[in-house]
């Protein structure tokens, strides 16, 4: 079902089962010892998904589950968020490194950094999502028995929405600097959200503030290539049209604002 500007979803369902998704990619990254990420497996188990479950748990292979040569499938998804997981692991820990003590992790879902990660002592990790994932995530770690590595403070709103005035209200310091995260989000948000999210980012952060974002091109072919690899996914049970969740953008050039290069601090031009 295509997206609409106010729709609803939780983990099982619509663009909320890509967190799921997510989570089940990172655990079999996990048990391939690609990354480490042990909280992965026991939420998407509790999400109840039986096909991500078992992709999770190692029960499935790519034979099973994905189309031969394919452009896109559940073993290349979980290659990419092995990549991904590392490369926003590091680019945490040099923001922590750089002092900086404010964390925002944008559209949360089940990404267990706050409770995985060896933050600097006084970090606060700000993580925004629908209040029901942000509850759902906080049970199910506490079931386990994991105590978080930071402080973490729940930001209970849809990025639809005022988010700025939640994030205040919970703590953040728009003086201090911040080290952003927008995984595997920007997409799935309708362009007009895309622009005030980066918008809204911008006035909140400080100088000396870092972002970190996944940016994919949401064309008619990718989307072809998502949808006949949920095709061969619905034929294992998994009933989502994956290419369909985004909203459709438009190319353009854009300019950076800023430069970093390695070793060195963002200067804004």
């Amino acid at each position: 079902m295509a997206r609409t500007d106010d729709d609803t979803w939780d983990l099982a369902t619509s663009v909320g089962a890509t967190a799921t998704m997510v989570a089940a990619g990172r655990a079999r990254a996990t048990r391939d010892g690609l990354i480490d990420d042990r909280f992965a497996e026991p939420l998407v188990r509790a999400v109840g998904v039986d096909f991500m479950t078992r992709w999770a748990a190692g029960e499935l292979d790519s034979a099973d589950v994905d189309e031969p040569g394919a452009a896109w499938g559940m073993q290349r998804m979980t290659d990419m968020m092995a990549a991904r997981t590392r490369y926003i692991d590091a680019f945490f820990a040099e923001a922590g490194a750089a002092g900086i003590g404010q964390v925002v992790i944008l559209a949360s879902g089940l990404d267990a950094r706050a409770y995985r990660l060896p933050w600097p002592a006084g970090t606060t990790v700000f993580e925004i999502d629908q209040p029901q994932v942000l509850e759902f995530k906080a049970a199910t770690i506490a079931d386990l028995g994991a105590e978080p590595t930071a402080e973490v403070r729940n930001v209970p709103v849809d990025l639809r929405h005022d988010w700025p005035s939640a994030l205040r209200q919970a703590g953040f310091d728009a003086g201090r600097p911040a080290a952003w995260a927008a995984e595997g989000l920007i997409g799935f948000l309708p362009p007009e959200a895309q622009d005030r999210l980066l918008d809204n980012i911008t006035e909140l952060s400080a100088d000396g503030s870092q972002l970190v974002a996944e940016v994919f091109a949401n064309t008619g072919t990718s989307g072809d290539a998502l949808n006949a690899a949920s095709e061969k996914w619905r034929q294992g049970g998994l009933d989502i049209a994956l290419g369909d969740l985004g909203f459709p953008g438009r190319a353009t050039t854009w300019r950076p604002t800023c430069s970093r290069r390695a070793g060195s601090r963002c200067a804004r031009r």
